[in-house]
């Protein structure tokens, strides 16, 4: 009796600790976007920026800035890197392999290819460039989750078959370069570098329902992914269907993707970083791991644009370009420290 009530107590502070650094990372989220807001060519204090998010400070230029120029920006940062930071925790767990995310197993490049193959038609608008983006994604998606599931490929070969169709893919977006006019070409290197400078507040919204809804799916099958973890076979035992649930994940991944990307242009390492770090906070139980992936992802990627804006200002350097510099040693660093614990 009295070790089921020591396990109890036990659980109980665990959940405790996993909530408050659920809150901790929100707070620290928090922090960064004010300092996102606040950190810029023209300066302002905290009054100006509060008043300027409203429309209310006494300045039009506060205004213009904060209303116009850095709140879209943050809003796509935090919006942006939270829908990449859960793809690529879901990813990781259907594929199982830490290595997986929409930049690694050729998503990213299939909905960058679709984004910049409706730029050549008469018919580009947000819809169609997005709906071509998540079609060209799904393909890319279903693809590996076919060779996933044929057994004849292990967790490694899945990573390099993705690393092989993004390869493929962005030769394919580099031939479309080649025949493209001035205009077209300009569209071309915004997917190519990545860009937050661009999206206004309806994409925004268009956004947050693309990463929200499937958020909200994630979490409610927050036990089933835990069970995913143990083996395809313990999972069926629990009454998962594994096979429905892979395919569900993997389209709804490659929507999210697909909508990030087109309206943000090709960002990479986050949502093969973010789960990682959340990982160190959360543990491996989804119903934590599946939020902190989201607030780390936003965080990332909330200081990859403010390191764009600040380094050389006031040029404001490709976001994309920023997340690939700093995302690579971070992630070797932290594949060095997975090695040690295993060996």
């Amino acid at each position: 009796m009295m070790v089921k009530v020591e396990v109890k107590e036990l659980h109980k502070k665990n959940q405790f600790q996993q909530v408050a650094q659920l809150l901790g990372l929100l707070v620290v989220l928090f922090f960064v976007s004010f300092l996102g807001l606040r950190l810029g060519s023209y300066d302002m204090d905290l009054a100006e920026i509060i008043k300027g998010a409203l429309g209310k400070a006494t300045d039009q230029k506060v205004n213009l800035i904060i209303q116009n120029m850095r709140l879209p920006r943050i809003g796509a940062a935090v919006i942006g890197g939270a829908g990449l930071g859960v793809t690529g925790c879901i990813l990781q767990s259907v594929l199982r392999n830490p290595m997986a995310s929409g930049s690694t197993v050729g998503i990213s490049a299939g909905a960058s290819f679709g984004a910049a193959l409706f730029v050549l038609t008469p018919f580009v608008s947000t819809v169609t460039i997005t709906l071509s983006a998540f079609l060209c994604s799904m393909v890319v998606a279903l693809l590996i989750l076919g060779l996933s599931r044929t057994g004849k490929m292990t967790s490694s070969s899945i990573i390099l078959a993705g690393i092989a169709i993004s390869s493929m893919l962005q030769g394919a977006t580099t031939l479309l370069q080649f025949f493209a006019n001035e205009v077209d070409l300009s569209v071309f290197i915004f997917w190519t570098f990545g860009d937050l400078g661009k999206v206004g507040y309806q994409e925004l919204l268009l956004m947050a329902v693309a990463v929200f809804v499937p958020f909200l799916y994630f979490l409610l099958n927050r036990w089933k992914y835990n069970a995913l973890s143990l083996g395809d076979e313990t999972a069926l035992s629990l009454g998962v269907d594994v096979r429905r649930l892979s395919v569900s994940s993997i389209l709804l991944c490659a929507l999210t993707i697909a909508v990030i990307i087109s309206h943000l242009g090709t960002i990479s390492f986050v949502g093969l970083l973010a789960p990682h770090i959340s990982r160190i906070f959360s543990g491996e139980n989804h119903a934590y791991l599946i939020p902190g992936s989201a607030l780390v992802g936003g965080i990332l990627l909330v200081l990859g644009d403010i390191l764009s804006r600040m380094l050389i200002p006031p040029v404001i350097l490709p976001i994309g370009a920023i997340t690939a510099f700093l995302g690579a040693p971070l992630f070797l660093v932290l594949l060095l420290k997975g090695g040690k614990k295993h060996a």
